[in-house]
This record gives structure tokens, sequence and C-alpha cells, in this order.
């Protein structure tokens, strides 16, 4: 007999998360990079503040992502609750 809801190890959960972040992560800082070639092409005379500035706005916002994704008690709204509060079917 086997149960139509299985049992996930936290390794896995752990790892799907720290993948997810990854991803996120270099997408955000390659789109930041990007944005910043063009703004320092286009309006800056080719200076190099504009990459460096908008490619750590790109991971700032990576990192705070990463951190609401592994502590969701610091999302706003969030409520956590606890286990023994929670009612058990019967």
């Amino acid at each position: 007999m086997s149960s139509s809801t299985s049992r996930v190890g936290s390794e896995n959960v752990v790892g799907k998360q720290f993948d997810r972040c990854l991803a996120d992560t270099i997408v955000k800082v390659g789109i930041g990079f990007s944005v910043g070639v063009v703004a320092s092409v286009l309006l800056f005379k080719r200076r190099q503040w504009p990459i460096m500035l908008s490619t750590g706005f790109g991971a700032g916002f990576a990192i705070n992502d990463c951190d609401r994704q592994f502590n969701p008690a610091r999302v706003p709204g969030t409520r956590i609750v606890h286990s023994d509060k929670i009612p058990q079917p019967q």
C-alpha cells in the first residue's frame, strides 16, 4: 500500500531552494550588468561606474530574495504557526 503523499527529505528541499536561489542570482546579476552596459554606452560616455552600480543592485535584489526564501518569517504579513496549535484531522 502506497500513500498518495510522498515524504521529501529536508536535504532535497534545501537543495531545491539553493538551486532556485543560485539561478535567480545569476539572472538578476546578468540583467543588472546588461542595464549597466547599456546605460554606460548610451548615457555616461563609457564610464565604469554605471556597470558596477547596476550589477550591485542586481546582486542586492538577489540576496534579498534568497534571504526571504530561506527565512520566510522576514516576509511582511507572514505568520508562523507552531505545529502544536494546528488542529489535527481525526
